[in-house]
Protein backbone atom coordinates (compact mmCIF):
# COMPACT_ATOMS: atom_id res chain seq x y z
CA UNK A 1 0.00 0.00 0.00
CA UNK A 2 1.31 3.21 -1.01
CA UNK A 3 0.49 6.92 0.47
CA UNK A 4 0.81 9.67 -1.89
CA UNK A 5 0.53 13.26 -0.68
CA UNK A 6 0.05 16.54 -2.84
CA UNK A 7 0.45 20.05 -2.32
CA UNK A 8 -1.80 21.91 -5.03
CA UNK A 9 -1.81 25.66 -5.86
CA UNK A 10 -3.93 27.97 -8.83
CA UNK A 11 -1.94 30.80 -9.88
CA UNK A 12 -3.04 31.89 -13.40
CA UNK A 13 -5.62 29.82 -13.88
CA UNK A 14 -3.74 26.64 -13.67
CA UNK A 15 -3.46 24.17 -11.49
CA UNK A 16 -0.14 22.25 -10.20
CA UNK A 17 1.10 19.92 -8.22
CA UNK A 18 3.90 18.49 -6.66
CA UNK A 19 4.29 15.07 -4.04
CA UNK A 20 5.28 16.16 -0.59
CA UNK A 21 7.87 13.59 -0.31
CA UNK A 22 8.63 12.14 -3.81
CA UNK A 23 9.79 13.23 -7.35
CA UNK A 24 5.62 13.33 -8.64
CA UNK A 25 4.48 16.29 -10.52
CA UNK A 26 1.42 17.29 -12.57
CA UNK A 27 -0.77 20.15 -13.91
CA UNK A 28 -3.66 20.75 -15.37
CA UNK A 29 -6.52 23.46 -15.89
CA UNK A 30 -8.96 21.87 -13.64
CA UNK A 31 -8.85 20.67 -9.89
CA UNK A 32 -10.66 17.94 -11.66
CA UNK A 33 -8.05 17.42 -14.36
CA UNK A 34 -5.04 17.37 -11.84
CA UNK A 35 -6.67 14.86 -9.98
CA UNK A 36 -7.01 12.28 -12.72
CA UNK A 37 -3.56 13.07 -13.86
CA UNK A 38 -1.92 12.51 -10.01
CA UNK A 39 -4.05 9.25 -9.57
CA UNK A 40 -3.19 7.64 -12.66
CA UNK A 41 0.64 9.04 -12.13
CA UNK A 42 0.34 7.06 -8.09
CA UNK A 43 -1.26 3.89 -9.71
CA UNK A 44 1.83 4.09 -12.15
CA UNK A 45 4.43 4.23 -9.42
CA UNK A 46 2.30 1.60 -6.98
CA UNK A 47 1.57 -1.91 -8.82
CA UNK A 48 -1.13 -2.37 -5.94
CA UNK A 49 -4.93 -2.25 -6.87
CA UNK A 50 -7.44 -0.02 -5.78
CA UNK A 51 -7.36 3.38 -4.89
CA UNK A 52 -8.44 5.46 -2.68
CA UNK A 53 -8.38 9.32 -2.93
CA UNK A 54 -9.07 12.66 -0.92
CA UNK A 55 -9.00 16.07 -1.96
CA UNK A 56 -9.46 18.48 0.34
CA UNK A 57 -9.58 22.89 -0.28
CA UNK A 58 -7.18 24.40 1.94
CA UNK A 59 -7.53 28.41 0.67
CA UNK A 60 -9.47 29.59 -2.89
CA UNK A 61 -6.23 28.56 -4.23
CA UNK A 62 -4.68 25.82 -2.38
CA UNK A 63 -5.28 22.20 -1.49
CA UNK A 64 -4.28 18.80 -0.27
CA UNK A 65 -4.49 16.13 -2.31
CA UNK A 66 -3.82 12.59 -0.60
CA UNK A 67 -4.11 8.75 -2.77
CA UNK A 68 -3.77 5.75 -1.81
CA UNK A 69 -2.93 2.94 -3.51
CA UNK A 70 -3.90 -0.58 -2.34
CA UNK A 71 -6.44 0.66 0.04
CA UNK A 72 -9.83 -0.89 -1.64
CA UNK A 73 -9.54 -4.41 -2.49
CA UNK A 74 -10.64 -6.46 -5.33
CA UNK A 75 -9.30 -3.68 -8.17
CA UNK A 76 -12.32 -1.12 -7.00
CA UNK A 77 -11.71 2.49 -7.11
CA UNK A 78 -12.85 5.37 -5.11
CA UNK A 79 -12.61 8.88 -5.57
CA UNK A 80 -14.00 10.61 -2.65
CA UNK A 81 -13.98 14.99 -2.62
CA UNK A 82 -13.65 15.18 1.98
CA UNK A 83 -11.31 14.14 4.27
CA UNK A 84 -12.03 10.49 4.63
CA UNK A 85 -9.05 8.71 2.42
CA UNK A 86 -6.99 10.97 5.69
CA UNK A 87 -8.48 9.58 8.04
CA UNK A 88 -8.77 5.88 6.11
CA UNK A 89 -4.69 6.81 6.06
CA UNK A 90 -4.44 6.82 9.86
CA UNK A 91 -3.71 3.53 12.29
CA UNK A 92 -7.05 1.31 12.60
CA UNK A 93 -7.20 2.59 16.05
CA UNK A 94 -8.37 5.91 15.14
CA UNK A 95 -11.10 4.15 13.45
CA UNK A 96 -12.14 2.29 16.56
CA UNK A 97 -12.22 5.26 19.07
CA UNK A 98 -15.84 6.28 17.75
CA UNK A 99 -17.33 3.24 18.18
CA UNK A 100 -15.93 2.78 21.64
CA UNK A 101 -16.91 6.67 22.25
CA UNK A 102 -20.63 5.23 21.09
CA UNK A 103 -20.10 2.09 23.64
CA UNK A 104 -19.53 5.17 26.77
CA UNK A 105 -22.50 7.76 25.76
CA UNK A 106 -24.68 4.33 25.88
CA UNK A 107 -23.49 3.39 29.46
CA UNK A 108 -23.49 6.67 30.97
CA UNK A 109 -27.17 6.94 29.33
CA UNK A 110 -28.14 4.01 31.10
CA UNK A 111 -26.89 4.58 34.14
CA UNK A 112 -28.99 8.07 33.64
CA UNK A 113 -32.10 5.94 33.29
CA UNK A 114 -31.97 4.32 36.39
CA UNK A 115 -31.61 7.05 39.27
CA UNK A 116 -34.52 6.08 40.98
CA UNK A 117 -37.69 8.71 40.26
CA UNK A 118 -39.39 9.27 37.15
CA UNK A 119 -39.96 12.44 36.03
CA UNK A 120 -43.42 11.84 35.02
CA UNK A 121 -44.08 10.35 38.93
Amino acid sequence: MGVYTFVCRNAGGEWTAKQHSGEIEASAATPYELQRQLVAAASAADSASGVQSSFSMVTPSSAVFQVIVGAVGGGAMMVSGGAGAAAAASSGGAAEAPQEEKKKEEEKEESDDDMGFSLFD
